[in-house]
């Protein structure tokens, strides 16, 4: 306690702008006195702690840019947390979060969310968090999405996005209208075919990144990958394939079973003592 209370006293007196207070053992914001006075900081990073809630008091840190939570076992955001309009990074990965509070859209100026290793799904979402067109970087990987919002077409400034790792048994076509995006992976899912209009892209050039391994492709999608990225994109963008999609499509073939329990997953094992 008095190694943290030393640390917002000289953050305070020197007017220091970038605290960083990871990896100890913090269980509850409480246990830093002073902390949400400190209204000059920019850069609070919290990662590795036991933290179970972010307090409606991060609010009045109306200065933040980067706000670092990631692992942790939060479940529970307030929405305090989407009037920080300065706030540019948020990381909260590696958490326990299964919904988003109301507002969460709100954030003006958020360029990177990383929610990455939680139990979010497609009914997670608030109905405004595509509102925040500012983002530039979106992780979602290891969540529970087995269907994506067409929504994420309002995110034109979107250049990564990351499903990896999710139930995915679909993408929405509108990706395809995401014209500045570079990165896009979408491997470990469900999926066996792809939008057409995902050749509305360019993600095979030398500064940009495409990962779609670890998916159950129908066969001559899978044909194309084993001859590298650049040929299934030269394939979606083809009448051939055109009309393959709309045949699957209106087929409606069961989806791909399940691959992995997800009760193992780190943000659904039981928290150890909190002694321990």
């Amino acid at each position: 306690m008095s190694k943290l209370k030393k640390i917002v006293e000289d953050a305070k007196n020197q007017k220091t702008k970038e605290i960083d207070l990871s990896d100890r053992g913090i269980q509850n914001l409480n246990e830093v006195p002073g902390l949400m006075m400190l209204e000059h900081i920019t850069h609070l990073t919290m990662s590795h702690n036991k933290l179970a809630a972010v307090p409606p008091s991060i609010g009045e840190l109306a200065n933040l840019e980067l706000l670092n939570l990631f692992n942790n076992h939060i479940n529970e955001l307030p929405t305090s947390l989407s009037g920080m309009q300065k706030l540019k990074i948020l990381n909260l990965g590696m958490n326990r979060l299964s919904h988003l509070p109301r507002g969460f859209g709100s954030f003006s100026k958020l360029e990177m969310l990383d929610l990455s290793y939680n139990n979010l799904s497609e009914k997670s979402l608030p109905s405004n968090f595509f509102f925040i067109t500012t983002l530039r970087t979106l992780y979602l990987a290891d969540n529970d999405f087995e269907t994506f919002p067409s929504e994420i077409i309002k995110l034109q400034n979107l250049q990564v996005l990351s499903l990896r790792d999710n139930d995915l048994i679909s993408i929405p076509k509108e990706i395809g209208d995401l014209l500045k995006l570079k990165e896009l992976h979408i491997q470990g899912n469900r999926l066996t075919v792809l939008p057409p209009e995902l050749g509305n892209l360019e993600l095979t050039g030398s500064n940009n990144v495409f990962k779609a391994d670890r998916n159950p492709w129908v066969h001559p999608i899978q044909e194309q990958f084993m001859l590298g990225a650049s040929h299934v994109f030269g394939y979606i963008r083809s009448d051939t394939y055109k009309y393959l999609h709309g045949r699957h499509v209106h087929a409606d073939p069961e989806p791909p079973a399940k691959k992995d329990d997800k009760a193992k997953k780190a943000s659904r094992k039981p928290l150890h003592s909190k002694n321990k």
